[in-house]
């Protein structure tokens, strides 16, 4: 297997949400990663969308992921922390609430962090495109499928009951060719 991994910094932003500075990107096995941006990355992106358009919670999770094209989505527990601070620096407020769903819009205060930010936060967008551009949207459906039909099969004959040396070595070496050949592509 190989992993990849790749760092960028970027130049540091200024005012309460800019704090940044480097965008993440940890690829692993079937493009799994572990940080994507820095903090304060998170919140100019989060801030830039409530821009574009007054947003929930889960919406700005799923258009980063959209971006991204797939390769990341931030959990819950980046994007509402971060919304948080940025509602207590008063840079974006909530414009209505549906149960606890609060949609969220800029400020005038968040509008002009995002303009002494632009520079940046074009560098974090272009980088987010170059992602979306290398992704591909994600792997293709046919993939993701022959990906579980191969799991299935795996669990179906592990739960038929203990293998012998003979069929252990040759599901090892199914795999083993299966994992060359991907691989190879």
């Amino acid at each position: 297997m190989h992993f990849h991994r790749y760092s960028q910094s970027c130049a540091q932003g200024e005012g309460a949400a800019g704090g940044g500075g480097r965008m993440h990107r940890h690829f692993g096995l079937f493009g799994h990663r572990r940080r994507m941006f820095d903090q304060g990355d998170v919140r100019l992106v989060i801030l830039k969308l409530i821009s574009e358009k007054p947003s929930h919670g889960y919406e700005i999770i799923k258009a980063i992921e959209d971006r991204l094209g797939g390769a990341y989505a931030p959990s819950p527990g980046i994007v509402y922390p971060a919304l948080t601070l940025l509602e207590e620096q008063g840079l974006i407020r909530v414009e209505s609430t549906d149960g606890p769903r609060k949609l969220y819009a800029i400020t005038p205060e968040g509008e002009t962090v995002l303009e002494r930010n632009r520079g940046l936060i074009e560098a974090i967008f272009g980088r987010i495109a170059e992602i979306n551009a290398r992704h591909g949207g994600g792997p293709a459906p046919q993939i993701l499928r022959a990906m579980e039909n191969l799991k299935l099969a795996l669990r179906l004959r592990l739960s038929q009951g203990p293998l012998s040396a003979e069929q252990i070595a040759k599901i090892a070496d199914l795999l083993d060719a299966a994992a060359k050949g991907v691989e190879g592509s």
